[in-house]
């Protein structure tokens, strides 16, 4: 393929390992080394990846873990624009300033619906196993671009403010990747069989009922110690809806998938874990009570789940 999943990631770590070098220049910042080395070696797993040693790779993030774990990460100097810049800009650009925000979705669902199967000669223009990623990665780029023109800015004003913009998240900032893969090493030692076991003794398995309460109650309780619905999916799949709903009842498994994955969700509202959906936004928006978005979602999350609990019931009898 011309554009894979490789190509955005090569993109995101230039971009970190630019922003780092700042960081590292940075003398109002306490700890700018550390910091400076936390998103260098960051931006280096971006960026070599796919040709480190998974061994190499992991040894980078032990180091990262243990500056964040021994308080290595500290804030500096972004030499932001003033209240009174930002007006003039905003009373210049007026509704213009949401065109770049809009265009991400729009070109990503372009990229998805019409340009998944273009080949350019016999090669595809996207990765068609990563189209998704893909699309949104170029969208990306171009809101980057369309920006800039719109604010007459430099790449180094955009690479700055990444910067300001990933240092404000901080460590948050790893651990969806993280956590997905923590969900696949636990699916691999065989952690489903294990929850298949405790479930088994726990609820009576010739009840689809309580079977579905469990599998969709274990996807949001398990999604909240995960962090990631995604993470939390193998495990629960394995351990309960394939050997149980599945495989016992015959139940479709699209529909355990879909309704599965909308449980485990409801989890996501309502944990620190799920820090870019829970923890980032109030960082960003400068909250004093970091757990205030969880305690505003955690009466939605418990109506959508027992919402999500007699749907697939329902759907389960209408499938048998």
């Amino acid at each position: 393929m011309w554009l894979s999943i490789e190509t955005v990631y090569i993109f995101l770590g230039i971009v970190v390992v630019l922003g780092s070098l700042w960081t590292f220049a940075d003398r109002q910042n306490p700890k700018r080394f550390t910091s400076g080395l936390f998103y260098f070696l960051y931006g280096v797993a971006l960026l070599f990846g796919s040709v480190i040693p998974p061994f190499y790779t992991g040894v980078l993030v032990l180091i990262m873990v243990a500056i964040v774990g021994t308080g290595g990460l500290n804030l500096g100097s972004y030499q932001e624009a003033t209240p009174e810049e930002r007006r003039k800009h905003r009373d210049r650009l007026k509704n213009r300033l949401f065109i770049p925000a809009l265009l991400i979705p729009i070109l990503t669902v372009i990229g998805v619906t019409w340009l998944k199967n273009v080949k350019i000669g016999n090669t595809f223009l996207f990765d068609p196993k990563n189209v998704t990623l893909v699309s949104l990665g170029m969208a990306t780029f171009i809101a980057l671009l369309v920006s800039m023109a719109m604010t007459r800015s430099t790449p180094v004003v955009a690479v700055k403010e990444s910067r300001r913009l990933l240092e404000v998240i901080g460590w948050a900032a790893l651990l969806p990747q993280m956590l997905a893969t923590l969900g696949t090493i636990f699916t691999t030692a065989g952690v489903g069989a294990a929850v298949s076991n405790l479930a088994g003794s726990m609820i009576p398995t010739h009840s689809l009922f309580w079977i579905v309460v469990a599998y969709c109650i274990g996807m949001a309780l398990f999604t909240m110690i995960m962090g990631n619905a995604f993470a939390a999916f193998p495990v629960m799949t394995a351990g309960i809806a394939v050997p149980l709903l599945i495989k016992q009842f015959g139940v479709d498994a699209n529909h355990v998938a879909a309704l599965g994955m909308f449980s485990g969700y409801c989890g996501t509202l309502m944990t620190p874990m799920a820090a870019n959906f829970n923890i980032v936004p109030a960082a960003l928006l400068g909250l004093k009570d970091k757990n205030h978005v969880i305690r505003v979602q955690v009466p939605t999350a418990l109506i959508l789940l027992a919402f999500n609990i007699a749907a697939m019931y329902v759907v389960t009898l209408i499938d048998l």
